[in-house]
Formats: structure tokens, sequence, C-alpha cells
């Protein structure tokens, strides 16, 4: 059954959220064309959209949340700013890895995004 958006698979509700994320944010956007062709232009062929380029995001700008009610980015996003970035410079097709979104053969989930409050708080340590 569909949603209010029609989503009917995860990849479907995955993707609407990474919308409205890139609506509200598009700042992120700029910075990771910006980050990725720096790792271009220092001779990469490679590189890591969710730990190379969203890590660098998160420690630059506060997009998304302070990471104690929401979390910055979530990482189900870079995935989808890989496919995006090589789309948009095809010339740079396969600069991301990707694997097969079999979220798109898994049912919608209808349920909101996950949180720091739905996580166990972490003990300190000393």
């Amino acid at each position: 059954m569909d949603d209010l958006f029609g989503n009917t698979t995860r990849q479907d509700e995955m993707r609407e959220q990474v919308k409205e994320f890139h609506k509200a944010h598009p700042e992120v956007w700029e910075l990771f064309k910006k980050f990725t062709f720096e790792m271009i232009g220092k001779g990469f062929k490679h590189y890591g959209a969710q730990h190379g380029i969203f890590s660098r995001i998160r420690w630059e700008i506060d997009a998304g949340g302070d990471g104690s009610g929401e979390f910055k980015i979530n990482n189900n996003y870079s995935a989808f700013y890989a496919r995006r970035f090589m789309k948009t410079y095809p010339e740079h097709d396969g600069f991301f890895r990707t694997r097969k979104q079999t979220s798109g053969e898994v049912a919608a989930t209808h349920l909101p995004e996950l949180t720091p409050s739905h996580f166990e708080p972490r003990e300190a340590t000393s």
C-alpha cells in the first residue's frame, strides 16, 4: 500500500527523506561537491561518501541537527548523494563505490527517521 507520498518501498521512503533534507539544507550538496572535487583534485580515484565526505561535512557545519536531539546528517543519505554526484558528473562515474540498493526490494516502513533518543546513552569513559 502506498503512503501519502506514494512510497511503496524502503528506498522510496528514504529518497523522500533525503529530498526533504536537501530542501532544508542545500548547503550540504554544495559542500558534498566541493569536498569531492578536492579529493579528485588530490588524485584520488575512489573515495568514501559516508566516512569521508559526510564526516567532513558534519565537522564543518551543523546541518540537520545538533547531534543530541537529531542526527546532523543521516548516514542513509550518503548513497543518494554519491549517486547524484556521479549522475551529475558522469566523467566521475565510479568515484564512489556503490552497492545495489536492496531497500528497493523491501516494503516501506512508514516509521519516522531514527533520532539519538532511539539509542541507549553511552557511558562516559575516563
